[in-house]
């Protein structure tokens, strides 16, 4: 096991079948060079894995849900090689984030049947102290698998919507260890289809964002789906403004479930990783284009359950196939959690 003030804190310090529609969104922007496997995730503590953050030559990972916290410590061959719980009872885990004075925190803000009255970001400190500091959003429950923390420590909630139109919380006041403060929605996202292939919930999965990353550097954001990846600039800790430019999209290679998205240490490129097992850690390079001052990859606008469903049948067919489909992706997003 990990202990809390000596190696958790020195691993800190080393450094996060239907036709095509008429109209997509803009082609990704080819990487630099092709995406590599690094190694392969094959530990049965992983299953879920949903959160990455990459410290020098070595991972942390959390996997999702389950009834107690877990960062594991992953070496260069993606063998888990520490592991450091507390002592919290989550509800359903989705994301980390590392913070610039060694902390990780976790998002605890999975809420697939909208039922939760708060979520929980939880701060495992290297001095081993634990925090749990919980969030009521304003207009009712929200299920949001991605966490962006900003180079200020300003954490950042974005929501998984299955129409694409994702929401962007901030606390409204200062955090409050064991207390609940209100979030404010400061910004959208809204994703279009790409017909990149992958995740579980077919189309749909081009649309729902699993996961978030801020650069060591401060200097990009990251949002993936379960197919594609969505690079920003970002300057200073101002993510919102960050969030109403265009960003770069990346298409990453096709995965059972992809949830977890981290930049490299070098800051230059994505990691990213799926649900299931064996899980490929690939090594995304970004193209030249998500350095610049400004994206270039437009997001289109917001596709309707229709375009979800487009097959050419009639008008009325057509209808009841997209009721059909937006219940039975409810469902699937339900059983896609364990739940304690």
């Amino acid at each position: 096991m990990l202990t809390a003030g000596a190696s958790l804190g020195a691993a800190l310090v080393l450094g996060s079948a239907a036709p095509a529609l008429a109209e997509e969104a803009a082609a990704p922007v080819p990487p630099e060079a092709a995406p590599v496997t690094r190694c392969e995730i094959s530990d049965p503590r992983l299953a879920e894995l949903s959160g990455l953050v990459e410290v020098g030559d070595q991972l942390l990972a959390v996997n999702d849900g389950g009834d107690q916290v877990a960062v594991h410590l992953l070496d260069a061959a993606c063998q888990v090689v520490d592991v450091h719980t507390a002592a919290v009872d989550p509800y359903d885990p989705e994301d980390m984030a590392l913070g610039s004075d060694g902390t990780v925190w976790l998002a605890d803000t999975g809420d697939n049947n909208g039922t939760r009255p708060t979520v929980a970001l939880i701060a495992l400190r290297t001095d081993g102290t634990t925090g749990i500091f919980r969030l009521s959003y304003p207009d009712g429950p929200h299920d949001a698998e991605a966490l962006l923390l900003a180079p200020d420590g300003t954490p950042y909630l974005v929501t998984k919507e299955v129409l694409g139109a994702s929401k962007v919380y901030r606390p409204a006041a200062a955090l409050v260890d064991g207390g609940t403060v209100a979030l404010a929605e400061v910004a959208a996202v809204n994703l279009t289809l790409t017909g990149t292939p992958g995740g579980p919930v077919g189309r749909a999965g081009q649309l729902l964002i699993t996961g978030g990353a801020v650069s060591g550097d401060g200097t990009r954001l990251a949002l993936r789906t379960y197919t594609d990846a969505y690079v920003w600039p970002l300057t200073g800790s101002d993510i919102p403004a960050a969030l109403a430019a265009a960003p770069v999209r990346v298409a990453l290679p096709e995965s059972p479930q992809g949830e977890a998205i981290s930049f490299t240490a070098d800051n230059q490129q994505l990691v990213v990783a799926s649900e299931g097992l064996p899980s490929s850690l690939t090594v995304v390079p970004l193209p030249a284009a998500a350095t610049a001052a400004a994206g270039t990859a437009a997001l289109g606008d917001l596709p309707s359950l229709t375009d979800l469903t487009r097959s050419g049948l009639s008008p009325i067919t057509s209808g009841v196939i997209a009721a059909l489909v937006a219940t039975v992706v409810v469902w699937i997003m339900g059983l896609l959690r364990r739940r304690p």
